[in-house]
């Protein structure tokens, strides 16, 4: 019963793809859905941006380990940036009226930023797309016994054919349908799991000391500057992401986009919070759980110690969160591969039709290559965090300075894009006491004052 209730469901989401597919007209519909989203449609989506095999599965096998301490990146990580999205960068960047974070780079700074940034952003997600298909074809491998290729492949062929067709309108109103999944779900596990462990002060009771503890424990600089890396990894390296980007820009208003980014941090912060919960009530009440793939704890507990129905409603919210993130994900870099990599090879000739094709053409090239990596790697926490740092290092200061700094410019960019992708690729081969990561947002700092500053060209206000 369950292994059909999977495929119906998969079933129906390839059917909502082609449905929205109806409302693509042109590549502007494909890539932010023609603009025309309300909050609780933009809140949902950006919601699930990240809300899928990380937080479920990678994040609460990091909390039964580690506590609190082990889910700073996800989830408090991860509603900072929804948070500070509302409050410094959905307002300035919507008013621009663009697809993409490089078309903003292109207008701030130059044409090579743009192409250089664009060159940096779409490797960031071939690890954030794999993550996703990991956790869906160990899902299946758990619960149809599909083997691990083939859970891979029938994954990635439903998230692109709804990807291809639809667009953005299929990724949002696929977002809003498992959002609602994805809550109700996780919500009726969490209590019936509470409930049998004897109430919330049960729990708390029977973890370990300091488990709870929302600081480092030993008052230095190594864990003082681990604990600030990570909450800015998620916490600032994903603002300028494209995936949170465009579905921002599909609010069909200023005030739902930035809104839409405030109720989106504190659905985030709550909802993530449950599969924590999840995890640490079945470790508590099963131990034998914990032996084996750490990742798995949330759906072995499901599969032995729940009924057929409880099994349906769980196994629904986990594949609604992966496919959510998994949609956007690959929309996000094919977007900038065609609009900022593409389309400036054919110049202003170029039609709206063929930008259309050349997008979703660029849908397909993504979707191999997360395929690819998700048959090299298989670690989900590993593959999330990659993704995250490269955008970090390479374009949250260019980002910022461009908004908030009237003397970057376009060398000072590019300089600090590829000073910072240099120093974080070089400490991550040769380790050193502090974060790879944090030595390459320095260097991306220090990359954009000097070549603002000593090379004083003129810069581009928006």
């Amino acid at each position: 019963m369950l292994i059909t209730f999977i495929f119906i469901y998969l079933a129906i989401t390839i059917w909502i793809g082609w449905f929205a597919s109806r409302y693509v007209k042109t590549s502007n519909d494909f890539a932010i859905a023609g603009r025309k989203m309300p909050t609780y449609v933009v809140a949902s989506g950006l919601f699930a941006t990240w809300f899928g095999s990380e937080t479920v599965m990678g994040a609460s096998s990091e909390f039964v380990e580690h506590g609190l301490l082990g889910v700073i990146e996800d989830p408090f990580g991860a509603s900072l940036c929804l948070l500070l999205i509302g409050l410094f960068f959905a307002r300035p960047l919507y008013k621009m009226n663009i697809l993409t974070f490089s078309d903003y780079f292109r207008i701030r700074y130059n044409k090579k930023a743009e192409w250089i940034s664009a060159i940096f952003m779409i490797p960031s997600y071939f690890s954030w797309i794999a993550a996703q298909l990991v956790a869906l074809a160990i899902v299946l491998q758990a619960i149809a016994n599909i083997p691990y290729i083939w859970g891979v492949i029938i994954c990635a062929s439903v998230v692109l054919f709804y990807t291809y067709v639809g667009g953005m309108w299929s990724v949002a109103i696929t977002d809003t349908v498992q959002t609602v999944i994805i809550i109700t779900g996780m919500l009726v596990l969490m209590l019936e799991l509470i409930g049998e462990i004897g109430g919330w002060q049960q729990m708390i009771d029977k973890t370990p000391k300091g488990f709870f503890r929302f600081t480092p424990k030993e008052n230095n600089f190594t864990s003082w500057i681990t604990y600030f890396g990570a909450w800015i990894t998620i916490g600032w390296g994903s603002i300028p992401q494209q995936d949170v980007f465009q579905r921002t820009l599909s609010a069909k208003s200023e005030k739902v986009a930035v809104n839409s980014a405030y109720w989106s941090a504190f659905m985030y912060l709550t909802v993530a919070a449950m599969p924590l919960v999840i995890a640490l009530c079945g470790t508590l009440l099963y131990p034998d759980i914990k032996q084996g793939d750490s990742q798995m704890t949330i759906p072995i507990l499901v599969l032995k110690h729940s009924s057929v129905g409880m099994q349906i409603i769980f196994f629904g919210a986990l594949l609604s969160a992966i496919l959510s993130t998994c949609s956007g994900a690959i929309l996000a870099p094919a977007t900038v591969l065609g609009e900022n990599l593409i389309k400036p090879l054919y110049g202003a000739k170029i039609s709206d039709k063929k930008l259309l094709k050349i997008m979703r053409l660029s849908v397909i090239g993504i979707t191999i290559m997360g395929v690819a990596l998700s048959l090299y790697k298989s670690e989900i926490y590993e593959l999330v965090g990659e993704s995250s740092a490269l955008s970090l290092v390479a374009l949250f200061v260019p980002l910022v300075a461009g908004l908030y700094w009237k003397k970057a410019n376009g060398f000072g960019a590019i300089l600090s894009m590829t000073l910072g992708t240099g120093v974080w690729t070089f400490f991550e081969f040769y380790e050193a006491e502090i974060p790879s990561m944090i030595l390459g947002l320095l260097a991306s700092i220090s990359g954009m004052i000097i070549g603002s500053l000593i090379i004083r060209l003129p810069a581009k206000v928006v």
